[in-house]
């Protein structure tokens, strides 16, 4: 056919959001398998679309990632430790279950001074059961941008379910009530398709679920049933969204305008920058304090938050250790060793007063950084240089690209 006559393709309302979305995921979840974390992620969307009319979104990943499903029935608390105090579960509900409204999604950006006026719902525990809740928490990927207050007040939220086999935790298409992290216990997961409950994966004694329907006011994306004894705890909705989405929500915005002002970053695209801004970490280092040591082994890399460090580097062994230069808010450091693999080149120290720095491993450089590989490593003769007219020669001092 005539160039005239040939159909031109078209690309479909929404594909590119579509593959955006998925890219985003693959970065985060870092799958073994492309194919087959590809053929769950569209297999959950699509479920997720025909039971709540809302896309389940990237953070479905496939069931060995943690954080990822959704749904719930009401709690009954079983017996505990004599030695441990009363269990408290949030009051039984009165009349029929509230019906999801997709429309009341959480939007984080919007104040609600009741919100303020009101107190945050604490349960007591004992000091083993905060300890193990602490242990249960500590890789929950929603709870890395709390601060230490913070994380004390998720914690004394929080309240302690014994589960059993076959107890139903959460079940798909009801309403979402709370959010469960597990600290022990195996946990089968069940979507309907073609009408029947379908095992798709399974929780073993670590993870959590429950976040998406809180965050959406959808209704639950699949049935959780406990296959092996264990212990969960859980947040109630108005808890989850006070103390967890708003803190995420300003973390994620406070490292982006953060991230926007480094100039290695420009590489990176807008949902890339996000990525980086969703794994990083902040780390509070007081006046003085060494961050990095020089000949030490790096697994990290670093943004100054906020306040300033000193770059100093020590020529031989128990040499004087000489500043090479300081870095302030938007400055970068740690990422040589990860580059070259060798040990640390340079010692790094807060100074002026205490400062922040946000913390980036080694995973999460080498998974989310690629765009910017090639600008940091044509940096390496920048450094070399620096190092040369401080210590006179070029002879004097390490060959950084080895």
């Amino acid at each position: 056919p005539s160039a005239a006559t040939r159909r031109q393709p078209q690309v479909p309302a929404g594909f590119r959001e579509l593959l955006q979305d998925f890219a985003v995921a693959v970065l985060r979840q870092s799958p073994d398998d492309a194919v087959d974390f590809a053929v769950e992620y569209f297999t959950r969307l699509r479920i997720g679309r025909m039971s709540s009319q809302k896309p389940v979104e990237a953070s479905l990943a496939p069931p060995a990632e943690k954080e990822q499903q959704d749904s719930e029935t009401p709690m009954s608390p079983k017996d505990v430790d004599e030695d441990e105090p009363p269990i408290t579960a949030p009051p039984p509900r009165r009349g029929t279950r509230r019906v999801a409204v997709a429309g009341e999604s959480f939007d984080p950006e919007r104040e609600d001074p009741a919100d303020a006026a009101r107190p945050i719902v604490t349960h007591p525990k004992s000091d083993e059961q905060r300890r193990r809740l602490n242990q249960a928490v500590s890789h929950i990927v929603l709870f890395q941008c709390l601060d230490e207050d913070q994380k004390c007040d998720v914690i004394n939220a929080m309240f302690e379910r014994r589960s059993e086999p076959g107890d139903r935790i959460i079940t798909q298409g009801e309403d979402g009530d709370n959010f469960y992290v597990i600290e022990s216990g195996v946990y089968d997961i069940y979507v309907l398709i073609d009408g029947k409950d379908t095992k798709v994966g399974q929780y073993n004694n670590q993870g959590s679920f429950g976040e998406l329907a809180l965050m959406y006011n959808a209704p639950r994306a699949a049935t959780i049933v406990c296959a092996e004894p264990g212990s969960l705890w859980a947040m109630d909705r108005d808890t989850f969204r006070r103390l967890v989405l708003k803190k995420a929500f300003q973390k994620r915005v406070m490292y982006e305008t953060l991230l926007e002002s480094v100039p290695l970053l420009k590489q990176l695209a807008p949902y890339e920058r996000m990525s980086v801004a969703d794994a990083l970490k902040s780390k509070s280092c007081a006046d003085g304090e060494r961050i990095i040591a020089q000949g030490e082994l790096g697994n990290e890399m670093f943004f100054v938050e906020d306040g300033e460090v000193r770059i100093t580097c020590r020529r031989g062994d128990g040499g004087e250790e000489v500043e090479i230069s300081r870095l302030g808010k938007g400055g970068y450091f740690g990422e040589l060793a990860l580059l070259t693999k060798q040990p640390r080149a340079a010692s790094v120290y807060a100074c002026g007063g205490r400062c922040k720095v946000a913390v980036l491993d080694v995973g999460s450089f080498e998974r989310l950084l690629g765009p910017c590989l090639d600008i940091m490593r044509r940096s390496i003769d920048t450094y070399q240089q620096q190092l040369a007219t401080i210590f006179g020669s070029l002879e004097s001092v390490p060959d950084l690209r080895d």
